[in-house]
C-alpha cells in the first residue's frame, strides 16, 4: 500500500518507513511548490519522529530522454536537499503536553526552527521557505484487496501518519531558466554516530519516488514464489540504481507487470511497450513541471506522454487528494482502456486548500460492539463469565490473576499463544457488569472493555463492547481482531445456555 510497510526492515522499525510522498502547487499561492513526505504508517495519536533519523526531500532537475518504445527520464546529477532533523522530547512537567522540535535545512543553507504539530509552521526570515511536521490524517486510500484484485473499503481508514514538509518560493528556489521538469524523492538516512562493536549503518533505510513500486511492483503479491526484494531496492541510491542490480530489478518489473497485464485476461501491453514501461518506473522518481498544472488527476501523465509518444500536457506530480491506487492499477492492468474504481473514492479525510494541506489527524475513539441473546437466566450467564479469572472463552488456554479487586491483573494465553494483559477497573454484581483496560496484548491506546449480562424476557443477553485509540497497526485491523475475539466469545455461550430466537 503506497510505500507503507515496505520490507521486512521496515515491519521493524515504523519510524523510519516511509508512506508516501507529494509534491504540487500550493491551492493557496500558485507562486508556491509544496513537497510533503509522510512516515510512521498507523501512527496512532502518540507517535513521535525519531531523532536518529534524517528525514529528507530531494529534487533534481530531468529531462525527457526517449519517448515512446525508448521512454526515458535523465536526472542531473545536481541536487537541491530540503533536510529535516528532529530532536528529544523537550522536559515539561508532569501531565503537560509534550513537546518535540526539529529544523530543516534548505538548498541554500539556511535551517528554519519548528516546533511539531505547529499547525502555522515556522518561515525562513525572508519567506522563502515554509516548513511544518507534525501528526495527520494518512491522506492514502487502498480499496482494494490487491492479489485477488477485489473491490474492499478503504483498508486505512482513520489511520495517522507523520508528516515533514516544505512549501517555498519556486522561482526563487528553482532555477527555471534551465527547465521546469524535475524528479523528486524522500529517504530517511540514519544520523551518523559513534560506530558499534558489529557491521555499520545502512546507507539508507528507506525511500520513496513514486506510489507503489515496492509493494505491488516489485512484490508483486500475485507472483507466488518470489523472493523479496524489497530491503536490497530500498538500499540502493535514488537516481542511481546500482548497475549490478539493474538486471535483477528490471526483469522483476518486466514479470510483475506482465502479470499486471493480464489480470482481467487481456493483453492490452505489447513487449516493446511493457518494457518502456518498466524502464520508466525502474527510475523511480515522481516527476514533476511547475510550469503545468498539477491537479487531482495529473499524476502519472508526465510517464504515460512519454512512453505513448506524445508531448506532457500537465505537471504531473502527485496532490492530497488524487486517487493513485485507482489510477495505477487502471494503467497496469488495461493501459487506461477502462478506469478501475476501487471500493472508495477518497481517504478518511480530504486534503486542505491552506498549510499544511494535509488533514488533521484523526483522534475518534473507535468502538466495536457484540452481543447474543440467550435462553438462561442472567444470574446463571453472568456466574460463567462474571469472574474475571474465569475460564470460559474458546480461544483462551489460561487466565492467571495477579492481586485481587479493582486494580487486579489477570494475564491471558491465548490457544495460539499470544498473550494478552488486562486490568480490572470496575465491577458491580449486582448489575452484572464489570470494565477493564487493556495494558499489552492488542495494538492500541486506551483500550477498555466492559462485559456485562442484562435480562431480556425470560433469558438474558449478553454485551461486550471495547473502546480504543488507534495505535501502531491498521485501524481497521484492529478492530477486526476485537470484533473476532468478542464475537467467538458471545458466539460460544449459545451452546452452553441456548440460543432465543
Amino acid at each position: 500500500m503506497s510505500d507503507h510497510v515496505d520490507g521486512p526492515r521496515q515491519i521493524g522499525d515504523p519510524a523510519s518507513d516511509l508512506t508516501d510522498l507529494f509534491v504540487f502547487t500550493s491551492p493557496a499561492d500558485s507562486s508556491r511548490t509544496v513537497l510533503a513526505a509522510d512516515v510512521f504508517p498507523s501512527a496512532g495519536t502518540e507517535a513521535i519522529f525519531s531523532n536518529a533519523i534524517k528525514h529528507d526531500l530531494v529534487v533534481r532537475r530531468v529531462a525527457v530522454a526517449g519517448v515512446g518504445d525508448a521512454a526515458k527520464f535523465k536526472a542531473d546529477d545536481a541536487e537541491l536537499r530540503f533536510s529535516f532533523k528532529f530532536d528529544v522530547l523537550d522536559r515539561v512537567p508532569l501531565g503537560a503536553k509534550r513537546i518535540q522540535r526539529g529544523s530543516c535545512t534548505m538548498p541554500d543553507g539556511q535551517t528554519v526552527q519548528f516546533v511539531v504539530g505547529d499547525e502555522n509552521g515556522a518561515a525562513s526570515p525572508d519567506g522563502t521557505y515554509r516548513v511544518f511536521a507534525g501528526l495527520r490524517s494518512d491522506p492514502f486510500f487502498l480499496a482494494w484487496l490487491v492479489e485477488e484484485l477485489k473491490r474492499f473499503p478503504n483498508l486505512l481508514l482513520h489511520d495517522n501518519v507523520l508528516c515533514f514538509l516544505v512549501e517555498f518560493d519556486t522561482r526563487r528556489v528553482l532555477d527555471l531558466s534551465k527547465g521546469s521538469l524535475f524528479g523528486l524523492i524522500a529517504e530517511t538516512v540514519p544520523i551518523p554516530r559513534p560506530g558499534g562493536f558489529i557491521g555499520h549503518e545502512p546507507p539508507r533505510l528507506d525511500w520513496v519516488g513514486r506510489p507503489e513500486q515496492t509493494n505491488m511492483r516489485l512484490n508483486n503479491n500475485a507472483m507466488a514464489g518470489t523472493d523479496d526484494v524489497r530491503d536490497l531496492w530500498n538500499q540502493q541510491t535514488p537516481f542511481a540504481i546500482a548497475e549490478e542490480h539493474l538486471p535483477v530489478f528490471r526483469q522483476r518489473m518486466l514479470d510483475s507487470l506482465k502479470n499486471w497485464d493480464m489480470r482481467d485476461g487481456k493483453t492490452d501491453w505489447a513487449p516493446a511497450a511493457l518494457a518502456a514501461n518498466a524502464n520508466v518506473f525502474l527510475d523511480d522518481f515522481m516527476t514533476f513541471d511547475v510550469a503545468k498544472p498539477i491537479d487531482d488527476g495529473s499524476h502519472l501523465e508526465i510517464e504515460k506522454s512519454t512512453i505513448a509518444g506524445r508531448p506532457y500536457a500537465t505537471g504531473g506530480g502527485r496532490t492530497v487528494n488524487a486517487n493513485v491506487i485507482d489510477m495505477l492499477i487502471t494503467w497496469l492492468v488495461n493501459r487506461d482502456r477502462e478506469f478501475m474504481q476501487g471500493g472508495s473514492t477518497g481517504a478518511t479525510k480530504p486534503g486542505t486548500t491552506s498549510f499544511p494541506y494535509l488533514a488533521s489527524p484523526n483522534a475518534q475513539l473507535q468502538t466495536v460492539e457484540e452481543s447474543v441473546d440467550l435462553a438462561a437466566a442472567p444470574g446463571d450467564v453472568w456466574a460463567l463469565i462474571g469472574p474475571f479469572g474465569a475460564l470460559w472463552h474458546p480461544l483462551v488456554a489460561s487466565v492467571k490473576l495477579t492481586g485481587s479487586g479493582v486494580g487486579q491483573l489477570r494475564t491471558i494465553e491465548t490457544i495460539d499463544g499470544k498473550q494478552m494483559i488486562e486490568r480490572l477497573d470496575v465491577v458491580d454484581q449486582k448489575r452484572r457488569t464489570y470494565s477493564y483496560t487493556m495494558i499489552s496484548g492488542i495494538p492500541a491506546v486506551s483500550y477498555v472493555g466492559t462485559l456485562d449480562v442484562k435480562p431480556k424476557g425470560a433469558g438474558s443477553t449478553a454485551e461486550w463492547r471495547v473502546q480504543f485509540m488507534p495505535g501502531g497497526q491498521p485501524t481497521l485491523l484492529v478492530k477486526v481482531m476485537a470484533s473476532t475475539l468478542l464475537k467467538t466469545g458471545l458466539e460460544s455461550l449459545k451452546k452452553r445456555f441456548g440460543a432465543t430466537t
